[in-house]
């Protein structure tokens, strides 16, 4: 596995995780054409290795991302068939994006602090695990900018439901850690970098527990239930169990259950 050059993104692997940090603190790590293609390109490498636990994502200088940075949209050189097709391609670009980030079959982690704003919001909602600071501020501010939140719709209402989304979306509402869990857009909330940091070795330490092939495969049945007609949906997931529990995996983890010891992934 290689890991590619980045500009706009910190990479580090500890212990089988791999800690992504957005960097443009200036921006407050609004995202523009180049991290989007990093984030991509890193999901790309790592989709067949399942020595990497988990990605754990976060934003340097104490935001998480501010959403798109659309400054460079609106070029006076650019004429109008111009603009259009490249806000277009920026904003499917951004889609292609959350929706690899989402069917990663590692354990994907957000920890939020700060601005957590369109994007940003939309990144949150595809997490598996999302850990907010009680100061953390989440919104969907697009309308007041004049347009909609057009790739992260889709999956802040797969999140939180249609009802909250049209809230949120529709007025621009900002709200805490608190009410974000309240809505189950995060799992957990924490006060300060200590426990947020407490609070993520507390996650690490459960997923290290579970087979890493067992959880793709579950993340995979999971995000199909919407799409996948339910009765070919079972037969494929009797095929994933089978395949599962003859397994190294498989055979190892039950036994271990028997003899009352670890499993070797643990």
């Amino acid at each position: 596995m290689q890991l590619p050059d980045c500009e706009e993104i910190l990479l580090n692997i500890e212990d089988g995780v791999l800690y992504l940090t957005l960097n443009r603190p200036q921006k407050r790590n609004a995202m523009n054409d180049k991290l989007v293609s990093e984030v991509m390109q890193t999901f790309d490498a790592i989709e067949q290795s399942r020595d990497i636990r988990a990605v754990v994502l976060r934003g340097a200088g104490g935001h998480f991302c501010a959403g798109g940075d659309i400054s460079g949209m609106n070029k006076i050189t650019q004429t109008p068939e111009q603009a259009k097709k490249a806000a277009w391609e920026f904003n499917r670009a951004f889609g292609r994006m959350i929706t690899r980030v989402n069917r990663a079959p590692q354990l994907v982690i957000t920890l939020l602090e700060g601005a957590v704003l369109g994007g940003g919001f939309g990144l949150a909602c595809i997490s598996d695990i999302a850990i907010a600071d009680s100061g953390a501020k989440l919104a969907m501010p697009e309308t007041g900018l004049g347009i909609p939140p057009a790739q992260i719709a889709p999956f802040v209402v797969m999140r939180i439901g249609l009802t909250q989304t049209r809230r949120l979306a529709l007025l621009g509402e900002r709200i805490g850690g608190a009410e974000a869990v309240r809505l189950g857009l995060v799992h957990y909330v924490t006060e300060g970098e200590e426990a947020m940091q407490s609070k993520l070795d507390e996650v690490l330490t459960k997923l290290r527990r579970c087979a890493p092939n067992a959880t793709a495969i579950t993340k995979r049945l999971l995000l199909d239930v919407a799409s996948t007609e339910l009765e070919a949906l079972l037969d494929r997931a009797s095929d994933d169990f089978s395949a599962a529990i003859n397994s190294d995996e498989g055979r190892d983890g039950t036994l271990a259950f028997i003899e009352k010891r670890k499993p070797f992934w643990a």
